[in-house]
């Protein structure tokens, strides 16, 4: 049979003149992400926390976006270690969305690397890769090698690129030199399968998509199979972590336990056992409101 690969690579159109960038207000975004989005970045997943998905920029519309022309093309750094380790295994696609900050695009790759990239020329200012492939457990869990995208954060000259990785590792970089930021977990490491109120196979655990950064809480799901590859299966709460320090700071248990609202419902005390009810896609949060 014939398979077609989907080559994990990121194009990158534009015009040949440009107009003014127009600010407007964004329903639901939080006033530093409006900002952010009038001056043409593109600093969270879906645009803003609140998900929004629009840009307010004007250069493209209905009458000259036939004129759009390919500028550069980004070639992933996976393929050089799927090319030199072929038990990396096959990857489905790549479905990142790079986040835009400051001229520069982050994002992630189908293995769980974290690249910048200069946004008008394509040129390639530092990749991190976690080598999470290396850690002999085969392909992960659900999707196999998919990933989604980064989350960044600022504060005056501190920004940070956050990666959940495909075997459950959520790792703090420097967005200006790609390395793991020393004070945050363990030298920019947190492994993000303990913590959890029961033990669980790492191969039945895994990360697709970015977390959501709000109010310097890093807002954390994951991937857990739909049945029961392991029993008890694994936990998909939903878990909040200081960005600074990579602390834990809470976890709401998405099936409730002993004395919570609703574990009544779970007859034969199921709830025990039962896992799953997990967040894996992205997520949004009203910065307000917190």
């Amino acid at each position: 049979m014939l398979k077609r690969a989907i080559v994990p690579a990121i194009t990158v159109f534009a015009l040949s003149t440009a107009s003014a960038v127009r600010a407007q207000t964004i329903p639901g975004a939080s006033p530093d992400s409006t900002a952010a989005l009038s001056r043409g970045e593109w600093p969270a997943y879906a645009g803003t926390y609140a998900a929004a998905r629009y840009s307010p920029l004007a250069q493209i519309d209905r009458t000259n976006a036939k004129d759009l022309r390919v500028v550069w093309r980004w070639k992933s750094p996976d393929h050089a270690i799927k090319d030199g380790n072929p038990k990396v295994g096959p990857t489905r696609a790549n479905e990142s969305t790079p986040v835009m900050v400051g001229g520069t695009l982050y994002t992630s790759t189908t293995l769980s690397q974290v690249a910048a990239i200069d946004a008008e020329t394509g040129k390639t200012k530092w990749v991190f890769d976690p080598k999470v492939y290396e850690n002999g457990l085969g392909i992960p869990a659900n999707d196999g090698w998919l990933h989604r995208g980064v989350a960044y954060w600022r504060n005056g000259d501190d920004g940070r690129v956050v990666i959940l990785t495909a075997f459950a590792h959520m790792i703090a970089l420097d967005a200006k030199t790609g390395k793991p930021v020393p004070t945050f977990g363990s030298n920019g490491w947190v492994d993000l399968a303990q913590g959890l109120r029961r033990p669980f196979g790492r191969n039945y655990y895994t990360m697709t998509s970015p977390p959501v950064i709000v109010r310097d809480v890093i807002v954390v799901g994951s991937s857990v199979w739909d049945w029961w590859g392991q029993r008890p299966s694994p936990p998909g709460d939903v878990r909040g972590f200081d960005i600074r320090t990579g602390r834990l700071l809470w976890t709401f248990n998405t099936v409730p336990q002993a004395g919570e609202p609703g574990v009544e419902t779970w007859e034969k005390d199921s709830w025990k056992e039962a896992g799953n009810a997990n967040v894996w896609a992205p997520m949004s949060a009203d910065q307000e409101l917190g």
